[in-house]
């Protein structure tokens, strides 16, 4: 991996869920190799950079998608259009996709759906359909639904509360569908609860970061295979080796 700190500008941005808001830069992105790689964003006024997943990459078009969590994405989402902001590029190890999986499923749950749009369209390139799970606490918390189903998808969404899609959680939906390998990435309790029903499969995990490229050691966690760092041998486990 060869990461970069390129200046991108802000071309769009809009709220598109609770609190949530996407992103669009134009700039360098050529670090940008794997779906499942992240960015540090520097914002203004702020001392550490955000860690950011990346949502999709289209040449000089990076798209992020966050979730305004405390006064540095907070910070983000007031930025205008037109403004330039450092980016640490290219981070972490990504989705590998380079096998062949006959029924991929992705499973998404809330801001962890982001880099699974990116990689929904790197699995379709290799000639495969993946179906969709996602899930969320409600309906007024439901994004990228329609992106994913402008990719030709099926699309299946739970809410916590029933105020969208189906009542439940992504493993109650997953238990309807034939699938032999998991892409997913969402908050930790999901993680552990799609890690009981599936069989094989890469997992995305969300840590808190400081670096953002392994030297603070901060974000480190333990496998089977010793420890490692999320932001740098991650964010991508693979389900084998991942210890609860």
């Amino acid at each position: 991996m060869t990461s970069k700190m390129p200046l991108l500008q802000i071309t769009a941005s809009r709220r598109i869920a609770k609190d949530v808001y996407e992103t669009v830069l134009t700039g360098d992105t050529g670090a940008i190799t794997r779906p499942g790689q992240f960015v540090q964003i520097r914002i203004p006024g702020f001392y550490l950079r955000r860690p950011i997943s990346v949502c999709d990459v289209a040449g000089d078009k990076l798209i992020i998608i966050y979730k305004i969590l405390g006064k540095g994405t907070a910070a983000l989402a007031k930025l205008p259009v037109g403004e330039s902001v450092e980016l640490l590029s290219g981070l972490g190890n990504g989705f590998m996709v380079d096998d062949v999986y006959e029924k991929p499923l992705i499973v998404g749950g809330g801001v962890g759906t982001p880099p699974l749009f990116g990689l929904a369209k790197k699995i379709i390139e290799k000639g495969f359909t993946p179906d969709v799970v996602l899930g969320f606490a409600s309906k007024d918390d439901v994004f990228y639904e329609e992106e994913f189903r402008t990719l030709g998808l099926d699309v299946y969404v739970t809410t916590n509360d029933g105020s969208y899609g189906t009542q439940g959680f992504v493993t109650d939906k997953m238990k309807d569908l034939d699938y032999d390998y998991v892409f997913t990435c969402g908050p930790m309790p999901m993680l552990k609860a799609v890690h009981g029903v599936s069989t094989d499969g890469q997992f995305s995990f969300e840590e808190r970061m400081g670096c953002g490229f392994g030297a603070c050691m901060c974000c480190t966690c333990e496998s089977k295979y010793g420890p490692k760092r999320i932001c740098k041998d991650g964010p991508i486990l693979f389900r084998e080796e991942i210890v609860w």
